[in-house]
């Protein structure tokens, strides 16, 4: 009840400042034609092609001098046909400044690179839509734009573009199939933005002007695309991706023989209609994904690792941003794992799913997906079947209700499997607010678990509310998981507490010719029991960051924290004496961060803390190297060291983990990446080997080879060889 009178304290006043969309200024529009001619996408603007598009030019930036023209030229065209939207692309500068170009691989990070972006809303929300960007090298990056200006470049999907560069320009054109795109039928205009981040000049600017503390690709800052026409439904749209792999592996550790197998299956894609897609899968191999970066663990909770199984990804915030980054109602990397008696966690395979996504008309969105997994019963685990079903209903200008249900049911039958209850629920409603211009952000959610034989408090509430301006950054959150909230598919470290964590930053423009912008940030964060009657955890931080020009920056922090321990705990955890329950710790700790320039070819971070940890000490050192062989690649190495100090009889520790890592692009479809991961906390060394042959669009062969080694014999533990093939096929 008081998460409920707190929710509607923001939310009234909100509601009375809300804009009707007829009531918005619309001061940017274009209006498109249609192409008169065969349009060439070579990467050279014919007059004869462009010549009556109507030019989009005046980019403003954004960084480092809000609201100035751009130091450099862009000129823009559109067009369209049946099957493709044509974008047209003049950006102009000397060549002989050079690129910024991190390498030849797809879905490079579009902060970091010269490169121009393209900003689509087919749904007039202000929160969802599309980004298509293109680097000097012709590179791409598509990506699902979500939550206004959150951009998921995980998205694969057709589209083409080709590259001219010139003296005093390069030129780009795209062409976009409307089938690749999402789009309510009969629409008659969409929201459009167009970006340019000039990364060697420290410059991004864009054709609709974004307030320098707002995110470039934010939908909110868009205007309008005007259809000449209504649009049309395009032709079926149907994919398939069949693949198939075969794999080695052998178990030098217990001595056993090599095992080989084959496997075969499918995903497909069909287009319900313009704005609706299917997706299914069938035997879906997740062998080929990039490797965890791996983390020292002196947490007392579960660490948390991201999805990276593409077929999870597409439209995830459709069902996994639900509630708090720590309060997930569902979390897809519990699809696929099964646990024997001894708690300890193996694969589960996954037989078949299905996915339903997209919008019903520009207001509301639909996902339902719902996977099956197999009895594994070498190790005593049944079968699973996992659905998930979400709505968003948009409200107001850019807000939107939500709601989510999340079931686990046993299918399978096995012996002594009573440990495993028939099944887990969850059902939740949010509220996401977002005011028109995105200075006012917030969340506030209810969710409720249901399990068999659970009884006791099983809710979880929260709320957050943000402001964000050019001078301010004020944020509020409150969290309450109660002790029996149950979300078994879902993500939540600990239960049975509330959180209180305001936060407060002060931004400050510095109008020199080295410095760009300081920030001073005050963040307070309170864990208490149920009834308000224990402090669990506390912590006053205070963050100071400097950012210069040159990309360079530098952060201090300075933490005061306490800790109450409900059970022992090894604050090393290695395996040594632990601190005892009931027992509580107050201390402080400092630390530095700087960033150097990273448009140079070799660039580096590196932090330092230093201070009291628990009853003890702890020296903490981060660092980041990192030499670009522009446009060829990467070298880097990641090396992270811990310190820690213990009075007796508790243990020290010198824990290490180190990662060099190489990324080589021999061309735009040869991609070679080998990552070395060396952990002494868990004795371990990891070697991951990964070769990528796109032959096709959103085609490829995977050889994937995989070693672990004891660090200090370097004897072999186990090695795994995979190749996998993937080829997409339109029917």
């Amino acid at each position: 009840m008081k998460s409920m009178i707190i929710c509607l304290f923001f939310l009234i006043p909100y509601a009375l400042l809300a804009n009707d969309k007829e009531k918005k200024e619309k001061a940017f529009g274009v209006n498109i034609e249609p192409a008169v001619s065969v349009m060439q996408i070579d990467g050279e603007l014919d007059p004869k092609e462009w010549a009556d598009a109507e030019l989009i030019s005046g980019f403003t930036q954004q960084i480092p001098n809000e609201g100035m023209p751009a130091s450099s030229r862009t000129e823009v065209r559109m067009k369209y046909d049946e099957d493709f939207l044509y974008v047209a692309a003049t950006l102009y500068q000397n060549a002989k400044e050079g690129y910024v170009v991190s390498s030849l691989k797809r879905d490079f990070r579009f902060y970091e690179n010269d490169a121009f972006a393209v900003i689509l809303g087919p749904y007039d929300d202000g929160n969802n839509g599309f980004m298509f960007s293109v680097s000097p090298y012709n590179i791409q990056m598509e990506g699902l734009v979500h939550h206004g200006d959150r951009v998921s470049d995980v998205w694969d999907n057709k589209w083409f573009s080709s590259v001219k560069r010139y003296e005093d320009r390069w030129e780009v054109e795209m062409a976009i199939p409307f089938k690749t795109l999402r789009f309510t039928e009969g629409a008659t205009q969409w929201r459009v933005n167009f970006l340019r981040n000039d990364r060697k000049n420290f410059e991004r600017s864009s054709w609709v002007p974004v307030p320098l503390n707002q995110r470039i690709a934010s939908v909110a800052f868009s205007g309008y695309l005007n259809w000449d026409k209504p649009l049309k439904k395009p032709g079926s749209n149907i994919a398939v991706i069949p693949y198939l792999a075969g794999n080695a592996s052998k178990n030098h550790q217990a001595g056993e023989a090599t095992v080989s197998g084959m496997a075969a299956g499918f995903d497909a894609k069909v287009a319900l209609s313009p704005s609706m897609n299917l997706d299914l899968t069938f035997n879906p191999d997740f062998s080929t994904v990039e490797v965890d970066q791996q983390q020292t663990n002196l947490n007392r909770f579960e660490l948390f690792f991201p999805e990276r199984r593409q077929f999870f990804l597409e439209n995830a915030d459709l069902f996994g941003d639900f509630g708090f980054s720590r309060i997930r109602p569902f979390f897809s990397r519990r699809i696929g794992i099964a646990t024997d008696s001894m708690g300890r966690s193996t694969n589960n395979r996954i037989l078949y799913g299905a996915r339903l996504n997209g919008n019903l008309g520009d207001n509301f969105r639909l996902g339902v997906l719902n996977m099956q997994t197999e009895t594994e019963e070498s190790v005593g685990y049944p079968g699973q079947n996992y659905t998930v079903a979400s709505f968003q209903q948009k409200v107001f200008t850019r807000s939107n209700i939500a709601g989510i249900f999340v079931n686990r049911q046993t299918t399978g039958q096995i012996k002594d499997a009573g440990r495993i209850a028939d099944f887990n629920r969850v059902v939740g409603l949010d509220y996401n607010m977002a005011s028109e211009d995105n200075k006012w952000t917030g969340k506030f959610f209810y969710h409720q678990s249901f399990s068999p034989d659970v009884s006791g408090d099983t809710k979880a509430h929260g709320s957050f509310l943000g402001y964000n301006s050019k001078r301010f950054n004020l944020r509020w959150n409150h969290e309450y998981v109660g002790e029996s909230f149950n979300s078994e598919v879902g993500f939540v470290p600990r239960r049975g507490y509330w959180r209180l964590e305001p936060s407060m930053m002060y931004r400050m423009i510095i109008n020199s010719d080295k410095v760009f912008q300081q920030t001073f940030q005050l963040v307070y964060d309170l864990y208490q029991d149920e009834d308000f009657q224990l402090k669990m955890d506390e912590r006053l931080s205070f963050v100071y960051r400097l950012y210069f020009k040159n990309t360079s920056n530098l952060q201090f922090r300075l933490f005061n924290e306490y800790i109450y321990l409900f059970s022992p705990f090894d604050p090393t955890r290695t395996g040594g004496e632990r601190l005892a329950a009931g027992t509580d710790y107050s201390y402080t700790r400092a630390g530095l961060t700087y960033s150097s320039d990273s448009r140079k070819l070799l660039n580096y971070s590196s932090t330092v803390y230093m201070g009291e940890y628990f009853n003890g000490e702890r020296l903490f050192v981060n660092t980041n190297l990192n030499y670009r062989f522009q446009p060829f690649g990467n070298i880097s190495l990641f090396a992270e060291y811990n310190k820690i100090d213990m009075p007796t009889p508790y243990n020290d520790a010198s824990l290490w983990l180190v990662g060099p890592k190489m990324d080589v692009s021999f061309t735009d479809k040869l991609f070679l990446s080998t990552f070395v991961q060396y952990n002494s906390q868990i004795e371990n060394v990891n070697i991951n080997t990964r070769f990528q042959w796109r032959f096709k669009p959103v085609s490829d062969l995977f050889v994937v080879y995989t070693d672990n080694y004891h660090p200090e014999s370097f004897q072999i533990k186990n090695r795994a060889l995979i190749l996998k093939l993937t080829y997409w096929i339109n029917v």
